[in-house]
């Protein structure tokens, strides 16, 4: 009799985020953000792999600049106005004040769900996020 099959291991490592242009969402996701740069990679013709997230890991996203007509409407607007991203940090207070000092737009003041302490903001392009403080 064969051992049973080890369960797959599986995860999404990485979400493409379409961009009007690599080097100033680069700057926005590292400087406003405190993301991390971990890959910016020469594909030729003008395309890069440019990969960005926090330090202590998760899910990255790719930043791929717009080459289409198609593409770029969907410039700020990769959801159709929903939230689109979701941040999640141990202090929500530390970061929110954090991230108004760097600029980023805030849609709404912070309010409590019970799910946690939560804010939309939008990034460079309009896309939305929540900051949230997960409910220990």
């Amino acid at each position: 009799m064969s051992e049973p099959s080890p369960e797959p291991q599986r995860r999404i490592a990485t979400v493409a985020l379409v961009v009007a242009g690599y080097d100033e969402a680069i700057a926005w996701y590292t400087q406003k953000l405190g993301f991390m740069l971990f890959e910016d990679v020469d594909l030729g013709d003008g395309k890069r792999w440019v990969t960005v997230g926090p330090a202590q890991g998760g899910v990255r996203l790719l930043l791929a600049e717009a080459s289409t007509e198609q593409q770029q409407t969907r410039v700020g607007d990769q959801t159709g106005g929903r939230v689109f991203l979701f941040l999640e940090t141990d202090d929500f207070a530390r970061d929110h004040a954090a991230m108004l000092v760097a600029g980023v737009t805030f849609r709404e003041a912070p309010r409590r769900e019970a799910y946690g302490i939560v804010a939309v903001f939008a990034d460079l392009h309009g896309n939305l996020w929540d900051l949230i403080e997960p409910r220990r």
